[in-house]
């Protein structure tokens, strides 16, 4: 696809990630919402009430960047303040991922770290992955919660919460929740088995060397 999506392909895209998460049991019911940059003043953005894994692209709503809807439409999600917030904070990115995937929720209950440092594939890829403080949910204080580590990171976990992961558009982000959802699964294997071993310090700053080099590409 060369140039930017036209609206049509990125409602497409929206509710083909929504799908996915969806039936990889990342969110279940009515959980979850996805955005992305439809313009500089506007964004498309879930719904509020329905279920992600069942939508259409017509019940996508339009919103400008102060959370008001632009024409009619549903009410769209009520974590729209931290979709918003990514978006002041990272004028370079294109989409916003809010997810619930079950593993990484349930290490961030545990208050058991996630083997981000452990995987050369990761640590290339998005660096490390900080938590958040606590913010209750579709409140303000998400957006509080976010707002200085989301300059600085690709994916978060919210404690008891989920993760909130961003990418230059609604696929991207979404692989991003996939590789976090992927180390949560690591770290449990790892506790079962009782033991860990962690790369060599000079292993990981070669590896952070590699992440600092727009050319570099992640190990395939």
């Amino acid at each position: 696809m060369g140039g930017a999506p036209t609206e049509r392909e990125l409602r497409e895209e929206i509710v083909r990630v929504c799908r996915l998460m969806y039936e990889r049991g990342y969110i279940v019911a009515t959980e979850g919402n996805v955005s992305a940059r439809l313009s500089e003043d506007c964004l498309l953005v879930t719904p509020s009430g329905l279920c992600k894994g069942l939508l259409s692209p017509e019940q996508l709503v339009v919103v400008d960047m102060e959370g008001r809807r632009i024409g009619p439409g549903p009410r769209p999600t009520t974590e729209l303040a931290m979709h918003l917030e990514a978006y002041r904070r990272r004028p370079d990115i294109g989409a916003v991922v809010h997810a619930h995937p079950p593993i990484t929720v349930a290490l961030s209950i545990a208050d058991l770290p996630l083997a981000d440092q452990l995987l050369p594939e990761l640590i290339v890829t998005l660096g490390s992955i900080p938590t958040a403080e606590y913010a209750t949910p579709s409140t303000a204080e998400g957006a509080e919660a976010i707002g200085d580590l989301i300059r600085d990171h690709d994916a978060l976990i919210l404690p008891w919460h989920g993760t909130l992961t961003v990418g230059k558009d609604p696929l991207d982000a979404y692989f991003t929740l996939e590789r976090v959802e992927h180390a949560a699964r690591i770290a449990l294997i790892l506790r079962q088995l009782g033991r860990e071993r962690p790369l060599p310090p000079e292993a990981v700053a070669k590896l952070l060397r590699m992440r600092s080099k727009p050319e570099t590409n992640a190990p395939a």
